[in-house]
This record gives structure tokens, sequence and C-alpha cells, in this order.
């Protein structure tokens, strides 16, 4: 094994190792990628500026409006009580009795329409722990149960959605937001399908085993409950989440949860048509845009050097996210004015926590970016491109491998498809396999192995609902992880069966 190639693979390791020991990956993905191409012999100020630095600027320019536009719709779905309406409005109807599935959907209708999955976890966890305490059911699978409904089938599967990890395949395989549509329903039906019924499963063998709401007292819980002493894991640090701001450091939640508790009380009433519509057209909008708007429309401008000499198809995609999300901010301010009385205030608040984000991922976009450009990377890409020569199974092992490294679905997504997207979709386009069942594979094939422990959203959950991973993660991972990769795994064999539908 070549001294390049154990580079890259120690860089790699060092990723995954530090990112959960809560290291900002800001200064983390530089600095380890100049590890990998300090042991393969190359220029490390040259490797930097010229090619780290502008792959994360190529990310940053393209999905920063989305990543600001985002947190700003989350953040004033939070303020005005909209968010907090809706979730009462699913449980009202659900049934306290049903708590797995009011909060499951309660989560889902929210991250569908928009709003951010730290949010969400932090306007329904008080909700659930009421519903789950009042129903008998153990309160440590709280988290696996705001996951299903925030960070599964609603993040990649179901056609539309406005989450990151359905917009950032577009530009690369000139798809839109509602690629592979029937198959992406059926991969949510599975996880959504899937989810409760496990949790369901676990619920009644817990209670049947005689476990009440509150859970047991944990001592000497390391990592995943292994090895005594040492740090509890919902003590540990955590940075970086795929599309929310900062909110644990040194061992806490930015916010702690009673405050976040007594935050959600004080918020105002909301008339429940006011609080789904800008949701409703979140996703009206879009679809209209990329179906019919936009195609009706004359583009031929984009063809010049001054914008890019693009197609309209190559940028419709995130269009339509953009101008979407813009009209619901407009409509859910406007609609909640005094409600949300500071409304400067939400705003830039907002703005703020999509920095961030929007630079973690970039950074490791920057990362992957330096170590495809190593020689040493031709034996790894030769290895995927030789996994299969169906083009969706080497894709789909590619993104999750590296959404797993990176405890990131985006971060490991722009990974694979800056390093190999062109050869996917050469490959692709050779074999007439269509470009939306690539995209919509590439989109669930992030939400795979990304919600490994180490995961920042995981971590995030984890200490929103004051639990540890010993307690919790088990159902985490079965929710996040294998149900979604049998989702995947079906949809390939589908697709490939026939076709996109």
């Amino acid at each position: 094994m070549s001294l390049g190639l154990i580079g890259i693979i120690a860089s790699l390791g060092l990723l995954m190792y530090l990112a959960y020991r809560g290291i900002n990956v800001l200064i983390l993905a530089p600095i380890l990628a100049l590890l990998a191409t300090l042991m393969a012999g190359g220029p490390l100020l040259a490797t930097y500026t010229q090619v780290f630095m502008p792959a994360l600027g190529k990310y940053a320019i393209t999905y920063f409006p989305l990543f600001l536009l985002g947190a700003i719709f989350g953040k004033v779905m939070d303020v005005s009580g909209s968010a907090k309406a809706i979730a009462d409005f699913i449980v009202d109807k659900v049934g306290a009795q049903r708590a797995i599935l009011a909060i499951t959907l309660a989560c889902g209708i929210l991250t569908y329409g928009g709003v951010s999955l730290f949010v969400v976890a932090f306007a329904v966890f008080p909700i659930a722990a009421a519903l789950f305490k009042e129903s008998g059911i153990p309160k440590r699978l709280i988290p696996a149960t705001i996951a299903l409904g925030s960070f599964t089938f609603t993040m990649t599967a179901l056609p539309g959605t406005p989450a990151i990890q359905n917009a950032i395949p577009s530009p690369y395989f000139s798809t839109n937001a509602f690629a592979a549509p029937g198959l992406g329903i059926i991969a949510g039906l599975i996880m959504f399908g899937g989810g409760v019924a496990w949790l369901q499963y676990r619920s009644n063998k817990l209670v049947a085993a005689g476990e009440v709401y509150e859970p047991p007292v944990m001592k000497g819980g390391g990592f995943l409950g292994l090895g005594g002493g040492g740090k509890r894991t919902d003590e540990r640090t955590a940075e970086r989440g795929d599309d929310g701001a900062v909110l644990v450091e040194n061992g806490a939640p930015a916010v702690e949860a009673s405050e976040a508790d007594e935050q959600l009380m004080d918020r105002p009433s909301v008339p429940l048509a006011l609080a789904f519509f800008p949701i409703v057209v979140v996703i009206a909008l879009n679809y209209a845009l990329v179906n019919w708007i936009f195609p009706s429309m004359d583009f031929a401008y984009l063809e010049q050097d001054a914008y890019g000499n693009v197609g309209i198809d190559d940028v419709a995609g995130i269009w339509g996210i953009i101008v979407a999300l813009v009209a619901s901010i407009v409509i859910a301010v406007g609609t909640n004015w005094t409600r949300i009385g500071d409304v400067k205030g939400a705003v830039n608040e907002g703005t703020m926590g999509s920095l961030l984000p929007i630079f973690n991922t970039a950074s490791e976009v920057g990362y992957g970016a330096v170590i495809s450009s190593l020689a040493a990377f031709t034996t790894i890409k030769d290895a995927v491109l030789g996994v299969s020569g169906n083009p969706l199974i080497s894709l789909a092992l590619s993104v999750n491998v590296l959404a797993g490294i990176t405890g990131s679905a985006s971060g490991g997504m722009s990974i694979a498809l800056e390093a190999l997207g062109d050869q996917f979709k050469t490959m692709a386009v050779e074999q007439g396999i269509s470009l939306e069942l690539v995209h919509r594979v590439t989109a669930i094939s992030s939400g795979g192995f990304d919600a490994l422990p180490h995961n920042g959203a995981v971590i995030t959950l984890l200490a929103i609902c004051g639990l540890s991973h010993r307690q919790s993660y088990k159902d985490i991972a079965v929710v996040a992880i294998a149900v979604p990769v049998l989702a995947l795994v079906t949809i390939i064999v589908l697709g490939s069966l026939f076709g996109s539908f």
C-alpha cells in the first residue's frame, strides 16, 4: 500500500474520530486534507489555496441561498408559533394513545415544509415528552421518534422536499427536487412504515418488561454503552449538524432543554390555516415553477458566458426552491407580523444560524476535492466504480461510506459527487439509466450511514432529550440507518427493473 493511500485512509479515520470528539470541521477539514497531501508528497500551500478553497467557494456560492432561506424560514415558523400550532394539531387529531405516530407525523410535516430539523426537535420535544409520559411510553424512544420524522423520509425520499440533501444532486444531473416521484414515495413509505412499526414494537416490548416513562439511571455508560468510566456520550460536544446552527457546545445544548420548553410555551396562538399555508406554498410553488412556469419561459440568455453558459435544466432545481422559500418567508412574516414581534431579530437570528452549517459542509467539500485530486485516490475510485457495473450500486456505496465517515448526509454526498459525479452521470447515460433515478438514489443514499453515532444531528437530538447513546442510539440506528438502507436497496432494485417513475 502506497504512502499516499495510507495518508487518505488515516485522514478519513481522523476526520470521523475527531468530528465525533467535537472539533469544528472548519479547522479540521483543511488540516486533515493537508495531512493527506503531505503524506502523498504534494505541495501544501498550493493545495490549500488552489484546490481546497475554490471547491469550498463553489459549494458556498451554489447552496448558500438554500441554507440562508431555510434557516430564516425555520426561525420565523418557530417564533410565530406556527410550528407549535401544526404539531399540536397533528397530536390532537392522531390522539395521545398513538403518541409515536403523532410525533412522527408532526415532525414529518414540519420538515417536509422546509422547517429545520433542529427547530423541529426543539419545538416538538416538550410535546413528545408530555405525550409519552401520559401514554406510559419509555422516554428513551423519543429521540428515535423525532429522528424518524425529521431526518429520514422527509429529508431524502419524498419528492419536492426542500431539504438540502434533495437539492445537491440537481446541478450534477440537471434534475429537480421532484425527481423520480413514484420511487421517492415508495422509499418514503418504507422508511415511515418500517420506522413506526419498529418503534411500536419496541414500546410494547419495553412496557411489557416493566419499563416506565423515566429511563433507568446509567452509570459509566461510555460510547454506545461500552466501557466503564469516562464521559457520558450525551455530554460530548457537537458543533455541527446537516442544516442547523450550533446547538450543542461544551457538553450542553446552546439552549437548555428547560429553557426551550419555556420559550415554546410562550409562543403565540396561530390559526391553523395560517400555520399550514407557508408550508403548502413551499411545496406547491416549487412544483409549479419547475414543471410549468420555468419550462414556459425563455432562458436563452443563460447560454451567455456571463451567466455560466448553462441551460435552465441546470439551475431550475435550485431556483425553484429559492423562489418557493422566499415566497413562504414573506407569507409567514406578513400573516404573523404582530405575533412575531421582533421581526428583525428573528430574521437576523435565522441569518446568523445559517453561516456555520453552510461553511461546515463547504469545508467538507473542500476536503473531498483535495482527496480526489491526489494520485492515490485513483485506487479508491477504481475500487468504488469496480464494485458493480451498475452505477446506482456504486453511487449508493460511495455516498453511504462518505456520509458515514463525515457524519453528514450533505457533506458525504457532496464529496462523492464532487469526486465522481461526472463519472456516474456518464455511466448512467451510457447505460440508459434515468438521471432522475440517479438523483433519487443519491439523495436517499446520503441518509443512511450518515446517522452513525458521531453525527452532529444525532448528538444534538440526544442532548435536547437529555438521554445518552447507550439509552437511545439503538433505536435511532434502526429507524435512521437500517430502515433507510432497506428503502434504498428497494428502489435500486425497482429502478433497475422498471426505470424511473
